[in-house]
Formats: structure tokens, C-alpha cells, sequence
């Protein structure tokens, strides 16, 4: 039976590398075994912040199966299977062949696709019946968004109308009258700009007229109706801007997808979706899971340090800038160990980035990757989830916003309007899960290797969703005085 046989390999590879080991290794793999035998669905949801070492009791029972399998994974994650967890799998004598590429494996190759590739296996028909293994699963709508978005360059626009030159004047005229649109609009630096589909509609109906288009015109041109969002990005040094479109619901384009196939999901999902069954996006999919488990890590011994003061002002306030600044400037003095502070808006980052270089010298950078010792990293949420891992463990981190999405971003807003149209609650149902669950994947280094934490977002204590973030932060203990490490 294929669960004994991954059970035996997993525990003598284990015991042979003499490592300590995450304490779930052996139960994931017979879960694997076990959904690969019987090929039906199986939900592994992890604590956000979860050891990556997990890998080797997915792969284990994978390289022993013989059914048809693709491994849909990105490309951070597809350097650590071909870079570390392929050679210890070869080490030991498990053969797990692996095919890379838009055209289907041969039997017996376990087939690596990314999410853009997923998409064309699926409408060209090449997936057949193969089971699908998806790690990642808390950002399976995220990467499908991306790959089934399309973005239009400026040398896009010179194809096009080197492709049509009876429609060249109207090209430039249309171009013209977008580019207008997008630079009139209030803001500087680097933002992105909303384009109503009134903005498109011109160029909709000319494109319409014409012949045969060149890419990416034509799936531009398909991607029409309200499930669908456009912004433009400006690049303000070169006076240029960026198309851009993508689907609000990525998975309704791939619904079905996991019906009549075996599929194992595993994802950092537990921590939000506890208790609730499988994720909506798994759903959307088709998932209907068999076997749905909770795999976390052993419970803290010490609670999380967690400094939130009382009557700190709101972001939106002319106080919150001075507010930020003088209260990171009190918990860095003393540290010894790397700080993370922690905002997505570009100009608070900056200015708060320039006073406290003024006050500590190089050790302040901006989402710098190669810190000193006692360094200060001021960073965006998503560079911080996505570098955490390279980083040396931070000694406190400082949230200076909650990782809210923000309604000026195009995409947002337009996921927000589909949900008051549909007369549904946007801030809980979208906002505020997806908040938790960012909060708490940001906290990991934190969890496992010690630390403090710092929230400095007024709107903490001031709203009545606080409390649903101090929930998530369990286990704390309560910082009342401001005293360095």
C-alpha cells in the first residue's frame, strides 16, 4: 500500500539526515499517499508561517505513486523543489522525474507547471485525467489574476499601428486622448490610474472594425464585461504608462477544473479559514474535499510581546506621521537585532524612512535585502512576505499600517464595488480576511524564533474590528511601557 511504503522511505530518509524535523512530516505523508491512491480531493491547510521543510513529506509519497500527476507551483517555489528537495529525494534512491514545459509529460514524469502554464494545459486539453498537487493554495486566485492578466506596453501600441496603417491617425488620436486621461489625474510618483470602461469603449469599437490584431490585442480585446478590471500604471521619469487587465474572479474561468480528477490543496490557511471547511477559492474550483486537516506547529511557549498603546491617532489624522515617526524612533533605540517596519503607503514610507535615517545613519534602509546587524528595513507588506524567509530573523517588527488593501488601488475598488452591488458586507467578507491572514504570515519569524511586536495603526483600538485582529494575534502578552529590548 502506497501510505506504508511513503510512511517507511519519509522516516528513514528523516532518521538518515538526523535533523530535527517538523512534527507533522508523517502525517502529511500518509495523506498524500492516501488521496494519490484513491484520487479524490484533500485539503491540507497550514499555520501561516509554517516551516518550509514540510516539502519533503509531499514530494516522498509523490516520487513513489504511478499515476499521472502535475505539480502546479510558481517560480520560488520550483527553485526550492529542483535546488533542495530533488537532490535529498535523489540521495536516498527516489526517482521522481520532473517535466518542464507547455507540452504534456511523458508517463512516469511528474509535470512542473506554473499558473500561466496551468491555464493552457487546461483550455488545450493536455491536463487529461492527471491529479493536480497545488501548494501555495492562499494565493491560488492571486497567481491565476496575474496569469490570465494582460498588459499593454508602449511598443504594443507601435505594433498595432504598424499592423493597421489605414487606422494609424485614429490609434494616435485614441492613445492620445487615454494618455490624457490617465496623466490629468490627481497624485504623483509612481500610481495607478482607474480607466472606466467609458475610457476603453472608443478604442473597444474601433478594434472591432479592424482585422486580424496582433497579441495582446486580442485577448484585450475578448476580455470584456463587468468581471473585469483596467488601470493604467504611470511612469512618471519617462512620461509612459502601462495597460493593464485583469479578471476580478480569476477562478470562475477555470470552474470545473478539479471536478472528475484527484487534487491535493495545501496552503497557510488555517489560521483564517480554522473550523469553515475548504477556502471559496478552492470551491470555485471544484474542490470537494474527502479529508480536510489542520497541520500546525506545537503551541508557543511564550506569548507574543505586543506593544499597542491607547489613544494613538488614525492614519488619516495630521498627527500620524509625527506619531510614527517618534515611536520607532523609540523602540529601535537600544536594539541590537534587525527592526522591520512595516507600511504600504509609498510617501509615509519615504518620509518615515528619511527621518529615521536622519536619526540612526545607514543602519535605516528601504526594502534593502543585505541589513546590518542592528539595521532598520522600512518595507512594503508584500515585499516583506515575499523576502522574509532570505532575511535574517528581525528582533521586533513595526507595524506602522495594518496590511488593509487600500481603496485607491484600482483592482480593490473595483472588487469592492462588485460586492456592494451584490448588496454584500466588502469590509469583513474581503478587506478584513485578507488583513488577518497577511498579518499573521508577516509574523512567522516572529512566532518561531522570538521577538516583539509593535502596532502603531490607531485604528487597533479605535474600531470595533480590533478585536478580531487581537484574536488573531493569540497568543500576546500586553507591552504597557515603552522600554527597549
Amino acid at each position: 500500500m502506497l501510505e506504508a511504503s511513503a510512511h517507511r522511505q519519509l522516516k528513514a530518509l528523516l532518521l538518515g539526515e538526523g535533523a530535527e524535523r517538523w512534527p507533522h512530516h508523517l502525517t502529511l505523508s500518509r495523506l498524500v499517499a492516501r488521496s494519490l491512491r484513491r484520487q479524490d480531493h484533500t485539503l491540507v491547510r497550514l499555520l501561516p508561517g509554517t516551516d518550509p521543510s514540510w516539502w519533503i513529506g509531499l514530494l516522498v509519497p509523490m516520487a513513489l505513486g504511478e499515476t499521472p500527476m502535475a505539480l502546479v507551483i510558481g517560480n520560488g517555489l520550483r527553485q526550492r523543489l529542483l535546488q533542495v528537495e530533488w537532490p535529498r529525494l535523489r540521495a536516498v534512491g527516489l526517482a521522481l522525474p520532473c517535466w518542464q514545459g507547455t507540452t504534456a509529460a511523458p508517463e512516469g514524469h511528474l509535470w512542473l507547471l506554473n499558473h500561466q502554464e496551468l491555464l493552457q494545459a487546461w483550455r488545450a486539453g493536455t491536463l487529461e485525467q492527471r491529479q493536480l498537487v497545488i501548494p501555495e493554495a492562499e494565493q491560488l486566485e492571486d497567481h491565476l489574476r496575474q496569469a490570465m492578466g494582460i498588459r499593454l506596453d508602449p511598443q504594443d501600441w507601435d505594433r498595432l499601428r504598424r499592423s493597421q496603417p489605414a487606422a494609424e491617425d485614429s490609434l494616435l488620436e485614441l492613445h492620445g486622448r487615454l494618455s490624457q486621461r490617465i496623466f490629468s489625474h490627481p497624485g504623483q510618483g509612481r500610481r495607478a490610474v482607474a480607466l472606466a470602461p467609458e475610457d476603453e469603449a472608443p478604442l473597444r469599437q474601433l478594434l472591432a472594425l479592424l482585422g486580424p490584431l496582433p497579441d495582446p490585442w486580442r485577448p484585450w480585446l475578448a476580455a470584456r464585461g463587468e468581471g473585469w478590471c483596467s488601470w493604467a500604471q504611470v511612469d512618471p521619469e519617462l512620461l509612459q504608462w502601462q495597460g493593464h487587465r485583469q479578471p476580478l474572479a480569476p477562478l470562475r474561468e477555470l470552474e470545473g477544473l478539479l471536478s472528475g480528477r484527484g487534487a491535493i490543496l495545501v496552503g497557510e490557511l488555517a489560521g483564517s479559514a480554522r473550523g469553515q471547511g475548504a477556502p471559496a477559492s478552492a470551491l470555485a474550483l471544484g474542490l470537494r474535499p474527502v479529508v480536510t486537516v489542520d497541520l500546525g506547529d506545537p503551541p508557543l511557549a511564550d506569548p507574543l510581546p505586543l506593544y499597542a498603546p491607547l489613544r494613538q491617532p488614525l492614519p488619516n489624522s495630521p498627527q500620524f506621521a509625527e506619531h510614527l515617526l517618534d515611536h520607532c524612533r523609540r523602540l529601535i533605540l537600544g536594539q541590537a537585532g534587525l527592526t522591520i517596519v512595516l507600511l504600504d503607503d509609498r510617501g509615509l514610507r519615504r518620509c518615515l524612512t528619511s527621518g529615521l535615517a536622519a536619526e540612526f545613519g545607514s543602519r535605516v534602509g528601504q526594502e534593502c535585502t543585505a541589513p546590518e546587524s542592528n539595521g532598520v528595513i522600512c518595507c512594503r507588506w508584500s515585499w516583506w512576505l515575499e523576502h522574509q524567509g532570505r532575511l535574517p530573523h528581525p528582533g521586533q517588527l513595526i507595524v506602522g499600517l495594518l496590511p488593509i488593501a487600500s481603496l485607491e488601488d484600482p483592482l480593490t475598488a473595483a472588487q469592492v464595488q462588485e460586492l456592494r452591488r451584490q448588496g454584500r458586507d466588502w469590509f469583513r467578507e474581503l478587506l478584513l480576511p485578507d488583513a488577518l491572514n497577511r498579518l499573521q504570515r508577516g509574523l512567522a519569524s516572529l512566532r518561531r524564533h522570538g521577538g516583539r511586536l509593535a502596532v502603531l495603526d490607531g485604528r487597533l483600538r479605535a474600531r470595533g474590528w480590533g478585536r478580531q485582529v487581537f484574536s488573531a494575534l493569540e497568543p500576546w502578552v500586553q507591552l504597557n511601557r515603552l522600554l527597549p529590548n
